[in-house]
């Protein structure tokens, strides 16, 4: 994980704000808490964050309200919406004031991690990584053998990008659905196998399965296609 990124929580739920903030500093991120967007606003002039984690309903105003006076002064860190809210208009209008996603409470803290860690990947100032003979690139959503594109398909990458991400680490199924679709969209273990067998046969030893766990990517074990 890559601990120089740092997140604004804004939630008034004091224990529920503990709770995302243990969970999020164990996996790495530096984490600022905030219980009212008056204290979210004075940190924000404070300090620079890679990431907001805004909470809708709170008090004096909601986080919609928060977010667009942050976008009208010129503010243009990510951010992602927690809302307990069932009303297709409050999604809405955060998608048009510039949320790059949202998650419903109650939260489930790996599918957190991994909307977290989606937003700051598409966010990312480091486009290039090399593995082994392969090129990694962000921008293009592709790996580059030699120069020349493999054309994986955005979730071949993405799933790429996580295990890579997480190297060395279990990478939970529900961790990789969170992950590759989005709430509204239905997930596929299926596609997920396919995606995994794509993946394996340019990484044939550096993919393992934890059968009825997950997958992990072992960066030591990338060899040169043969």
């Amino acid at each position: 994980m890559i601990k120089q990124h740092t997140i604004l929580l804004l939630e008034d739920d004091r224990l529920f704000s503990e709770t995302l903030q243990d969970w999020l500093e164990e996996e790495g991120y530096a984490v600022t808490a905030a219980y009212d967007p008056h204290s979210a606003f004075a940190l924000c002039y404070e300090s620079r964050f890679s990431l907001y984690l805004f909470d809708i309903n709170l008090p004096f105003q909601d986080g919609l309200e928060t977010f667009r006076q942050l976008r009208e002064s010129g503010d243009r860190t990510p951010v992602i919406f927690l809302t307990s809210r069932e009303d297709r208009e409050s999604l809405l209008e955060g998608f048009e004031i510039g949320a790059d996603d949202y998650l419903k409470k109650p939260v489930d803290l790996e599918e957190l991690s991994a909307r977290v860690a989606a937003v700051l990947r598409r966010r990312s100032p480091l486009t290039q990584r090399k593995l082994g003979p392969y090129r990694m690139d962000a921008k293009a959503r592709d790996l580059f053998l030699d120069d020349e594109p493999l054309k994986l398909g955005r979730k071949i990458y993405d799933l790429l990008e996580l295990l890579v991400e997480k190297e060395g680490k279990t990478v939970p199924l529900s961790e990789i659905r969170s992950a590759l679709w989005h709430p509204s969209e239905a997930s596929s273990d299926g596609a997920i196998r396919v995606y995994i067998t794509r993946l394996k046969k340019l990484f044939p030893d550096a993919i393992d399965n934890i059968r009825g766990v997950g997958y992990r990517f072992d960066l030591h074990r990338v060899e040169p296609p043969k």
